[in-house]
């Protein structure tokens, strides 16, 4: 097998292993809300820390499952333009797209996201909330979760695409035209 294919049903399969994990923590970020109602508002009980949990889950889901997201191509896309068009046409735009938008700005955020969590590991920063979450250093490091997920997945997108303009079996799909069922014969 060819190395670029490994590495791209690599990527995909370990970013479609990760967004099936985060998943299950919206189940848990609802069922830690409606807790913290239900204390607040039943039983006049509050905890900043557990408010404060279902705030950094949400966070988790969105950065650590961005990958998941581009890998399943739920991105805000410019579709008038992108999904009318053929698979090669698409492979081009996501080619160009993956080198040229989204893995240099994957590339900067890093870059400018390393001093900041490692600033926050050397204090081993802490909610600045009395009674709040310990470790915000670790949920800092989620933005160099982020980068990691989502830049591997842009080279998978890259990797992907030059597959479908080379041909490659496996990955091109069949097109049906759009529409077609509803022709009149």
């Amino acid at each position: 097998m060819h190395f670029i294919e490994k590495f791209v049903l690599a990527v995909d399969a370990a970013n479609d292993r990760i967004g099936r994990v985060v998943s299950w923590i919206c189940l848990l970020m609802v069922l830690t809300t409606a807790l913290v109602v239900i204390l607040r508002y039943l039983f006049a009980i509050g905890f900043v820390w557990l408010q404060e949990s279902y705030v950094w889950m949400h966070g988790i889901v969105f950065m650590v499952g961005a990958g998941f997201t581009l890998l399943r191509n739920g991105h805000v896309r410019v579709d008038v333009f992108y999904r009318p068009n053929s698979q090669r046409y698409r492979a081009l735009v996501d080619l160009f797209g993956s080198f040229f938008l989204l893995l240099p700005v994957i590339a900067v955020l890093g870059w400018v996201s390393i001093p900041y969590v490692s600033d926050s590991w050397s204090r081993l920063e802490v909610s600045r909330e009395a009674g709040g979450m310990p470790g915000l250093f670790l949920l800092k490091s989620v933005l160099l979760v982020f980068c990691v997920v989502v830049g591997l997945q842009g080279l998978s997108l890259a990797g992907r695409s030059y597959l479908i303009l080379r041909g490659h079996p496996r990955f091109i799909q069949i097109e049906v035209e759009p529409h077609a069922e509803h022709r009149d014969a």
